[in-house]
């Protein structure tokens, strides 16, 4: 006991005030921007009458799901939810292959113009998203590409976001582990699909993360590049609640809450993905 009573005297010596006033002010933060989700999710379980009642109540006075069941009425959610994963799932994955891709041969193979050719990449972050729009959209309008899903996917999938992280993470590989497989007969397909993709896990996780949220948040690509409103994402979709004198804020709330949750579904399996990967990491076989 008296081990256990010095030991926990020493843990309390070791805090320092400036620990705790950062952990203080990072539950501070996290409860700043925690707090306006959390207002959504219960507003959108109140009746439209009592959200804009004086004065506001934080909990609803009277609790109803019929607002969710209005989305699956009035809204043809399963369709737009429909387009939308279709979208988001096949624009992640071409995303995540073609950036593994592309980092594996930026990082390993060695030309003079290969340096040259990622600085030009690596240039194209500096321009505005818009400023691509309008050839992206010439492009598929001559693909006949305009109204239909993968109008949507393909001018999405090249991110020079993804295409750094992937390289980054390949220059940091040994060659010797590549030299060792070709010495052993694996052509350059084996070696990026049975010992680089197996490395990067955590990588990819990371990068299907962002490109899965970019996807299914994305509006104003959807927005030229669909007219049908059959084919319509769910943001597209959620547009049309909003009247020009009128909106309807009980259905747009609970179809807000409704969009989150793939994403957090998303982020919560690859998360697991990514804690995985680096425990592994340091455990030596």
């Amino acid at each position: 006991m008296k081990s256990i009573a010095v030991n926990a005297n020493t843990l309390d010596k070791r805090v320092k005030p400036s620990v705790v006033v950062k952990t203080v002010l990072a539950i501070l933060f996290g409860l700043i921007w925690v707090f306006p989700v959390v207002w959504l999710i219960i507003s959108s379980f109140k009746p439209e009458r009592e959200l804009f009642s004086y004065p506001l109540t934080f909990l609803p006075k009277d609790f109803t799901i019929d607002n969710y069941v209005q989305a699956f009425e009035r809204f043809d959610f399963i369709r737009y939810t429909f387009n939308t994963t279709f979208i988001t799932i096949m624009a992640t994955i071409i995303t995540l292959l073609m950036s593994s891709m592309c980092g594996f041969a930026l990082a390993k193979y060695r030309y003079k113009w290969l340096n040259f050719f990622f600085m030009c990449l690596l240039a194209t972050t500096m321009l505005p998203t818009e400023i691509m729009m309008s050839p992206s959209f010439t492009v598929i309008l001559k693909l006949g590409l305009y109204n239909s899903l993968w109008g949507c996917i393909l001018p999405t999938v090249g991110t020079m976001t993804g295409v750094f992280l992937m390289r980054q993470f390949f220059v940091s590989i040994p060659n010797e582990l590549l030299e060792a497989a070709r010495i052993d007969g694996s052509n350059e397909g084996g070696i990026f699909m049975r010992i680089m993709l197996p490395l990067c896990r955590s990588q990819l996780a990371i990068l299907a993360i962002f490109s899965f949220r970019w996807r299914w948040n994305d509006y104003i690509w959807p927005l030229l590049a669909l007219g049908n409103p059959e084919k319509y994402t769910l943001q597209l979709a959620l547009r049309t609640l909003s009247g020009a004198e009128a909106v309807d804020w009980s259905l747009l709330l609970s179809t807000s809450v409704l969009t989150m949750i793939p994403v957090l579904i998303v982020f919560i399996i690859f998360n697991k993905q990514i804690m995985n990967s680096n425990v592994s990491s340091g455990v030596k076989g």
